[in-house]
């Protein structure tokens, strides 16, 4: 009985030890990976923060100015007021004046003739 006692002991205390040696082994590396995850992490929510603040300001300068909200509405859902007329170009051009790709439909010249608008 007294064998079967330390035989239970010395593997209680190899498990312990070897469990000891893979975490202080294993431990620089997981903690800068963790340390490198939260790092960008936090880049990430700092730049989720600014949106919320650039768009929560858009909003509060549309409840503040009536006009400015209609317009936005009128451009988001193509509205035009009686009698107005709405063109859609088939080149490619947003009703709000800029290109898909990027860049603005009120450039002194227009890229794809060479000539001025």
């Amino acid at each position: 009985m007294r064998i079967s006692i330390r035989k239970f002991i010395f593997t209680c205390v190899l498990i312990g030890v070897a469990g000891c040696g893979i975490t202080v082994l294993r431990g620089p590396r997981a903690a800068s990976e963790k340390h490198r995850m939260i790092d960008q992490l936090e880049k990430e929510n700092e730049i989720l923060a600014r949106e919320i603040a650039a768009k929560q300001s858009y909003l509060n300068r549309l409840q503040q100015n009536p006009d400015e909200l209609e317009l936005e509405i009128k451009r988001r859902l193509m509205l035009v007021n009686p009698g107005s007329k709405s063109f859609i170009l088939q080149d490619g051009t947003k009703p709000d004046g800029t290109r898909p790709d990027g860049s603005g439909a009120n450039a002194a010249s227009h890229p794809e003739s060479g000539t001025s608008r």
